[in-house]
């Protein structure tokens, strides 16, 4: 049993999905391990991860307009320190999540045929993201 570790850095353009599934992946099979467990953590509070479909960008655009809906930036929020997308962006990561563990079966990532890792940027500017890559197995 062995564990290897890393930080990925993630330049976001803006409010979206950025598909870091090819980074963790190359990542991983550099590791040269068969079996274990691989967690992603992004360590910000305005971000967040998800496993989603990698084959339609309907599905991205979709995503991004329903978490527009359900935290829009057009409320009166107590807190707004960094501006009015500050608080919406807390929300959408407190409704999705901020880390992941993904199988690693025959030294590959057990993500299903149209799955694919995202880095879920919530806010309206562009920003440098970090995500904490921790795969143990053998």
């Amino acid at each position: 049993m062995r564990q290897a570790t890393t930080i990925l850095t993630i330049d976001t353009s803006g409010q979206g999905l950025v598909d870091v599934t090819a980074q963790v992946q190359r990542w991983t099979r550099d590791q040269r391990m068969a079996e274990g467990l691989l967690t992603v953590f992004c360590s910000h509070t305005s971000a967040s991860l998800l496993i989603q479909e990698n084959a339609s960008p309907d599905v991205r655009t979709d995503l991004e307009a329903y978490f527009a809906r359900i935290a829009p930036e057009s409320r009166a929020y107590l807190h707004d320190d960094e501006g009015p997308d500050d608080m919406p962006a807390h929300l959408r990561t407190a409704l999705t999540q901020v880390q992941l563990s993904i199988p690693l079966i025959d030294g590959r990532l057990a993500l299903g045929t149209w799955q694919g890792l995202y880095l879920f940027e919530h806010r309206r500017r562009p920003h440098r993201r970090t995500l904490a890559l921790h795969l143990i197995g053998s």
